[in-house]
C-alpha cells in the first residue's frame, strides 16, 4: 500500500523564522534535485512541509522565491574572510564565489538572470542578482583602507563590482569550471590594479574553493 504523503495541516505549527528557514532550505534541495528550471511551489511546499497558498502570499513568483532564499543562505556577509592582507582576501573572496558558483548557488543565479532579463520591470531583480558579492568587496576594501594598505579614496562603487563582475562573467559567458588561474589572474591583472596595487607576487593555489588547476 502507497504510502500516504503528510499533510501539513496535521503538523505543529510553525511561524516566523522557523517557517521561513525551513522553506528556503526547501528552496535549496529542491535547486540541487531539480534545478532552476525544474523548482516548482508544489516541491518546496510539500519538502517544507507547508502551505502552498502561504508561499505565493509572501512570494509572487518563483524568482521572488529563490532570490529571498538564496541571499539569506548565501549572503555576501559568508563570504568575508580575514587573511590579514587585501590581496589574501580578495584571492579568499573569489575563490569562495567560483566555489559556490560551482552548486546551487550558481545554479539559482543562472537562472534568476535569464528569469528577469527580459523583463523591464525586472530591472531592480535583475541588478541584485547581478550584484552577488559586492557588499562583501566593499567589506574587503574598507578593511584594507583601514589597514593603510589602499588608499581610502579608491574604495568607489565601480572599483570593488570588478572582481566579482568579472568572475560571474567568466561563469555565465565562459562556463565552468572556472580554474584557479582564472582566478588568480582576475586578482593580479584586474582588482590589484584597480586599487593601485601593482607588482604582486602569484596567489598561492587555492586548495578547498572548488576551483580546477587546469587553465582555463
Amino acid at each position: 500500500m502507497a504510502k500516504r504523503p503528510h499533510d501539513h495541516r496535521r503538523l505543529p505549527r510553525r511561524r516566523g523564522e522557523a517557517l521561513t528557514g525551513a522553506i528556503f532550505e526547501a528552496v535549496v534541495d529542491e535547486l540541487r534535485d531539480h534545478g532552476y528550471a525544474g523548482l516548482t511551489f508544489e516541491g518546496v511546499a510539500a519538502r517544507a512541509r507547508a502551505g502552498k497558498a502561504s508561499l505565493y502570499r509572501r512570494w509572487p513568483t518563483r524568482l521572488d522565491l529563490v532570490m529571498d532564499a538564496t541571499r539569506h543562505l548565501f549572503s555576501d556577509a559568508g563570504l568575508v574572510n580575514d587573511t590579514g592582507s587585501f590581496r589574501g582576501d580578495v584571492h579568499a573572496l573569489l575563490c569562495r564565489m567560483a566555489g559556490l558558483l560551482h552548486g546551487v548557488a550558481g545554479e539559482a543565479l543562472r537562472g534568476m538572470l535569464g528569469d528577469s532579463i527580459g523583463a523591464s520591470a525586472r530591472a531592480d531583480e535583475r541588478r541584485s542578482v547581478a550584484d552577488w558579492g559586492h557588499g562583501a568587496m566593499r567589506e574587503v576594501a574598507r578593511r584594507a583602507a583601514e589597514r593603510g594598505e589602499i588608499d581610502g579614496g579608491a574604495v568607489s562603487p565601480r572599483r570593488f563590482k570588478a572582481g566579482p563582475a568579472l568572475l560571474l562573467h567568466c561563469f555565465l559567458i565562459e562556463g565552468l569550471p572556472i580554474s584557479q588561474q582564472t582566478v588568480a589572474d582576475i586578482v593580479d591583472e584586474v582588482v590589484l590594479p584597480v586599487f593601485g596595487l601593482t607588482d604582486q607576487e602569484p596567489p598561492l593555489p587555492c586548495e578547498s574553493c572548488g576551483t580546477t588547476s587546469d587553465m582555463q
